[in-house]
């Protein structure tokens, strides 16, 4: 079989026109709205779909199964329930390796053997909120394992026992890319292991991936990429796995120009996985990993709107996220703090 060595950034618009999910919409993404997808994959011969446990409130969790290769990669996505967008793009990709026979979907599916679970947290997907029913972080709760849904993605890590695990995250409006005056639409991060940060041979793998996924991500959206915070978190999930030594690659979905439904970013991610996965399927070593570090780092000087004024100071808001009875409102909260050094999503001139 010939193998593909690179995706070129036609090939991958390509693929991402034609293989959207247009069941799954916006930001509310919960468990009933996936399982009416679920029956474009009811005769497939390369996934499978199982329930492999439930929530605090008894909701299902699934897990999607599909390749026969030899680098196993765990992907779990809405570990916070409101943060769906990295959902979204799963199935899309979903979509493409069930519809596609091309040499790129043959190469992924031959080279890696890839578990999925989608929507870790369906309680807290269903009320549109961060935490679990009992009001648990599951990212913050590697250590005691006090959830269900905890205890559930440790059993599946340790039996699964992957070489690569690819955490999906939303990231907030606030977040740009320092250096410019760009919103981090995307954002990468090799979680650290311990307080000092050292690089140690397994972020240096997990950094590999993410330079691979950077250097494609950057033909699309230029100066849009932005590195998370490498602080250490001792209970959080990454941080953990990645000590465990599990090459743990978190990516975080934020804001793109007008796109509050995160429509077009869930395409960003979606070639973020694209790439990570084929990266790792047709590799043979992960060693290289500087230009991670060249990576602009997260800032937080961006705010959704400025109302500019002539006869009295400027007013700033960033939008409240809440599940109405239509689906998600973004509600404007006065923003009290400096605002002088921000930049703003929107601006509305009320200058006369």
């Amino acid at each position: 079989m010939k193998h593909m060595k690179i995706l070129t950034s036609d090939l991958v618009k390509n693929i991402v026109e034609n293989y959207k999910e247009n069941l799954l919409f916006g930001r509310w993404i919960t468990v009933s709205n996936i399982e009416k997808v679920f029956s474009n994959f009811q005769n497939s011969s390369k996934l499978s779909i199982s329930n492999i446990g439930t929530s605090e409130e008894n909701r299902p969790i699934y897990q999607i199964n599909l390749g026969n290769g030899p680098k196993k990669i765990l992907i779990w996505t809405q570990m916070h329930g409101n943060e769906s967008t990295g959902t979204k793009a799963v199935f899309d990709l979903l979509n493409y390796f069930n519809a596609s026979d091309d040499i790129i979907v043959s190469e992924m599916l031959s080279g890696c053997t890839i578990k999925i679970i989608p929507i870790l947290n369906p309680d807290g997907a269903e009320y549109y909120t961060r935490v679990n029913a009992n009001k648990v972080d599951l990212n913050r709760d590697a250590v005691d394992r006090k959830a269900k849904e905890s205890q559930l993605l440790r059993s599946v890590l340790e039996e699964f026992n992957p070489h690569f695990s690819f955490n999906l995250h939303d990231q907030r409006t606030i977040f740009g890319v320092a250096g410019t005056k760009n919103p981090a639409t995307i954002s990468f991060l090799a979680p650290s292991e311990e307080a000092l940060r050292k690089i140690t041979s397994g972020r240096k793998t997990t950094m590999n991936v993410i330079v691979a996924m950077n250097t494609l991500l950057q033909q699309f959206i230029p100066n849009h990429i932005g590195r998370y915070t490498d602080e250490f978190y001792p209970t959080a999930t990454g941080d953990n796995f990645q000590k465990l030594g599990y090459a743990t690659i978190l990516i975080e979905s934020g804001h793109y120009k007008d796109d509050y439904d995160r429509e077009k970013v869930r395409e960003f991610t979606f070639i973020s996985l694209l790439q990570g996965i084929f990266h790792i399927a047709s590799s043979s070593e992960f060693k290289t990993y500087k230009a991670y570090l060249e990576i602009p780092n997260n800032n937080e000087r961006f705010r959704d709107i400025l109302h500019v004024y002539s006869n009295k100071l400027n007013e700033a808001f960033q939008y409240k996220e809440v599940l109405g009875e239509n689906g998600i409102e973004f509600i404007p909260e006065v923003v009290f703090d400096d605002i002088s050094d921000l930049f703003f999503h929107k601006e509305i001139d009320f200058v006369r």
